[in-house]
Formats: structure tokens, C-alpha cells, sequence
């Protein structure tokens, strides 16, 4: 059945678009798109029949041997040999979800036609984008700088008939392409292999899954920290709009008027508090979800600008007549906003571990470890544990990638950007980040029980009650992993 059709054309895409799974796409190139990758290429052909002037990737060696030139009866081989050679990855294979993020973003950057590519090796792409065999990449092999060489070299593999995909559940080698999708080998022309490997491909499709998940993930650590507030009797004079408006931070406002939202028409918060004020994990939600908001904005925009340009060397300007070598697939904008981000999310988790941690104190009238027979039961104890393990975890893998560099091509690649690692970093901060909002999900719904028969505001009641559906109060103790499990899916499947 055939899926959605999406055209590619020039016009900016936002981060929304891919809030939507990739997999149903159908994507076909646009006129547009197709007369300027066109005249890109015959500007190209012209320069290599009409000139001997050595430029970069194209008739010369690549990287620190830039200095050799190439015969024009070699530029075809060239260009194999540079994504055969440039297949060095290692570490664990890539999801599909990101590989396809990756092709899409690839086919996208080429679509603008500075890249010298030919329109039959761009619908090539397509094409497998469009069957569904995902080629099989791995982890490590980028330094965020001349691209994410490595990544790209395996996801353009099976274009020339190599490597391996992953079509229907099972992989196949490149040479199986034709029998599985009826997509034959193509043969790379002068500047193509280049193009398909320079790039910021890879750190971006991470970029944009981690950002598009960042936004849920602060959805839910609002709304898991307003049941949290609830159910430790916290107060909600804390989020007044009278107190964020002399300190007017734009996330900081925005949480502190979700949260008041969450809490409208609460019973709880009617009842005569007898402290006067919460702990920070409680009272400061708005200014500490607030920054990683801010944060996370920061990032979208700058995950924009990288999504809709062009990110590999060099560039052909046909309009100009000009071929420049320049460093547009250097990954600094994306080093550092990766780090930022993991840095951000890794602090959502911290403040949710507190309030694990304050929930269990047996505090505010609730029992210690939120079991109804503390002692003969350790109730929810070592939820705790396991939160601030992965919280110390998030921590660890916060520290600044961007801040590294090592020399790499002899010297010719004197700085690179690490961003490569900064973006698979910041994907486990997220998937961490899940399970520790999962973890004080179950707390705080727990926590919440002993409060009855007051109740909180609908919207959180009716979050409580579609929980129960799939974890259940506990009366004593058992295998909590199994509801752990069930908690982080319940969360990642929760429509925000």
C-alpha cells in the first residue's frame, strides 16, 4: 500500500515535520529540485572537459592527499574506492528509525543542487528510501568534521551494490539489493562519492530524533512533577504567575502556567497546607524545567538551519560559475548544541530523582517507601536506586564532547568536533531520561493513594487512572522491573 507522498523541494522544513514517523513516507523529487541538481551537474562536466585546474575531491586525492591529482579516466574509480575505503565503522548498529532520518536528511541536502551530483543517483536514493531496505550503519567512525565519513560511507553502500541492509526484518548483502527491491548498482561519477560522504547527516538525523524527543520528554516531566507536587501535598502558590512575571524567562513562565493548568480544580490544593513552603525538587520546577525549555528551543533552531542547508565540500555555485572548497560539513554548531541538550535533559532527571527521593522519605504523612506495612515490605526503596544510578549515569555522559579534539588525516584535519559522539551520547541522556520520569511516575501514583479520599485535578486523575490500567497499586512487595517496563512504556506511548 502506498504510503504518504512527500515532495522535496528547497522550501524550510520545521523540526515538527518529523514528529511524524518516516516509515509510511514515499518521497519523490520536485521540478524544481530535479533543474537544479540538473544544472548543478552539467555546470560540473563542463568544468572537468574544459579544465585541468585541480579541485578538491574531484580530480585530486582526498584529505591531507589533496596534493595528487587524478586522470579523468580514474575519477569513476575514485569515487568507489572513497566510499569503499571510508566503510570503518564500528560499535553497535544503528536503529532503522535513525538510519531513515539519515537518508531522508541526506537526500534533502543534495536536493539543493550545490553538490554536483547527477538527478539519477538522488532518485537512487529515493528509491531505496522509498522500498524501505535500510542500509546497516554503525556508531562510532565519525568525528563530527569532514563529515560524519564513516556513517555515510555505510549508508551509501549498497548504492554501488556493498554492504549489507535491512529490508523486512532481514538483512541481505548489497548484492542481494536487485533480488529483494529490484534496485540495480549504480556507478558513481566524478565528485559523487565525495558528496554522498560529506555531510552532517549522521549528527543531525540524532540531533533531530533526540530534540523532537526532548519536547515530550519536558511535557512529561511537567506533568509527572505537578502528580509529584500532588501527592507530597505540595503547594501551588510556588507557580503564580505573579512570581514569574518579575522574572520573566520564557520557559520558566511557560512551566509555571502548565503546571497552575495541571493543578486547576485540585482538591488537594484546597486543603490547608500545614508547611510553608516545599523543597526545591517541588517549588522550583518553573525555573529549573524552564532552563532545559529554553534549552531545548535553543536547539530546535539551531537543528533547523543544519536540516535545510547544504553540509558537503565543495560547493558548486553554477549561477557564479564557482566551485569553492570550504568547511560546511564541520560539526561544531551541532557539537555543542548536542552537549547542551544532554546537559539540559540530564538535569530533568536530576530534579525528578529529588522528588523520587522526597516521595519515599516518609515524609508529609506518607509511609516510608510508600508500602502499607513498611519493615516486613521494602515497597518502592529501591526504585530510588535505580533512578539515581541512571540519573549519576546521565551525569557521566553530560560531560562536553564538543570540548575534544584529536588531529586526524595527517594533520590536514587539525580540528574536529566530536559531534558525532556528542549526538549518540545525548540519545542514551533521553533514553535514560524515560525510565527515571517512569520511575517517579510510579511514586508519585502511589503516593497519590494515600491521600484519599481527596483527589487531584481531572486532568491528573484521569493520568492516574489510565496508569492503573497498566501498573497497579502496591499493596506488597513483588517484582517491580516488570512495572518498571510497563511505566517507561506507558510514558513514551502517552499522546502529548
Amino acid at each position: 500500500m502506498m504510503g504518504k507522498i512527500h515532495q522535496l523541494d528547497t522550501a524550510p522544513l520545521p523540526l515538527e515535520f518529523f514528529s511524524n514517523d518516516l516509515s509510511g513516507l514515499q518521497l519523490v523529487l520536485s521540478d524544481e529540485a530535479k533543474q537544479k541538481v540538473e544544472v548543478c551537474r552539467k555546470f560540473l562536466e563542463q568544468k572537468l572537459n574544459t579544465s585541468e585546474e585541480p579541485v578538491y575531491g574531484i580530480n585530486t586525492g582526498f584529505g591531507s592527499l589533496y596534493n595528487r591529482h587524478i586522470n579523468k579516466e580514474q575519477l569513476e574509480q575514485l569515487q568507489e574506492n572513497l566510499v569503499m575505503s571510508h566503510a570503518c565503522g564500528s560499535g553497535p548498529e544503528v536503529s532503522d528509525e535513525i538510519v531513515r532520518l539519515m537518508l531522508f536528511l541526506k537526500i534533502r541536502s543534495l536536493a539543493y543542487g550545490h553538490s554536483g551530483v547527477q538527478v539519477s543517483t538522488v532518485e537512487q536514493l529515493i528509491n531505496l528510501f522509498n522500498s524501505g531496505a535500510l542500509p546497516v550503519v554503525f556508531e562510532f567512525g565519525s568525528l563530527g568534521a569532514s563529515g560524519d565519513l564513516a556513517p555515510l560511507a555505510h549508508l551509501s553502500l549498497p548504492l554501488i551494490g556493498k554492504g549489507s541492509v535491512r529490508f523486512k526484518g532481514n538483512i541481505y548483502a548489497g548484492t542481494e539489493l536487485p533480488k529483494v527491491t529490484g534496485l540495480d548498482p549504480i556507478r558513481l561519477k566524478a565528485k559523487e562519492g565525495l558528496a554522498l560522504l560529506n555531510g552532517t547527516q549522521f549528527m543531525s538525523a540524532y540531533g533531530v530524533w533526540c530534540t523532537v524527543h526532548a519536547f515530550k520528554l519536558l511535557h512529561l516531566a511537567n506533568v509527572v512533577g505537578a502528580l509529584s507536587l500532588e501527592a507530597f501535598d505540595g503547594r501551588g502558590d510556588a507557580f503564580d504567575a505573579l512570581v514569574h512575571g518579575i522574572r520573566p524567562h520564557h520557559g520558566q513562565v511557560a512551566v509555571a502556567e502548565e503546571i497552575s493548568r495541571l493543578l486547576s480544580g485540585s482538591a488537594l490544593q484546597k486543603i490547608k497546607k500545614e508547611h510553608v513552603q516545599d523543597p526545591y525538587s517541588f517549588r522550583c520546577i518553573p525555573q529549573v524545567h524552564g532552563a532545559t525549555a529554553d534549552t531545548i528551543n535553543y536547539v530546535k533552531g539551531i537543528l533547523e538551519t543544519e536540516i535545510n542547508s547544504v553540509t558537503d565540500n565543495p560547493n558548486l555555485f553554477p549561477d557564479q560559475e564557482r566551485i569553492i572548497s570550504g568547511g560546511n560539513f564541520h560539526g561544531q554548531p551541532l557539537a555543542l548544541a548536542m552537549d547542551f541538550l544532554a546537559i539540559a535533559l540530564a538535569e530533568l532527571g536530576n530534579i525528578s530523582e529529588r522528588r523520587t527521593y522526597q516521595l519515599l522519605s516518609g515524609m508529609r504523612g506518607l509511609p516510608s517507601y510508600l508500602v502499607k506495612d513498611p519493615g516486613v515490605n521494602s515497597g518502592l526503596m529501591i526504585l530510588q536506586y535505580t533512578a539515581a544510578g541512571m540519573v549519576s549515569r546521565n551525569k557521566q555522559l553530560a560531560t562536553p564532547a564538543s570540548v575534544d579534539s584529536i588531529v586526524s588525516s595527517n594533520g590536514q584535519e587539525d580540528h574536529v568536533s566530536m559531534g558525532a559522539n556528542a549526538a549518540t551520547r545525548t540519545k542514551q541522556v533521553v533514553d535514560n531520561l524515560y525510565m527515571i520520569l517512569a520511575l517517579e511516575l510510579m511514586c508519585a501514583a502511589q503516593a497519590l493513594e494515600f491521600r484519599r479520599p481527596s483527589r487531584s485535578s481531572d486532568r491528573l486523575e484521569e493520568l492516574v487512572h489510565n496508569f492503573r490500567k497498566e501498573v497497579t497499586f502496591v499493596n506488597t512487595d513483588r517484582v517491580l522491573h516488570d512495572d518498571m517496563v510497563k511505566a517507561e512504556l506507558f510514558l513514551r506511548s502517552l499522546n502529548w
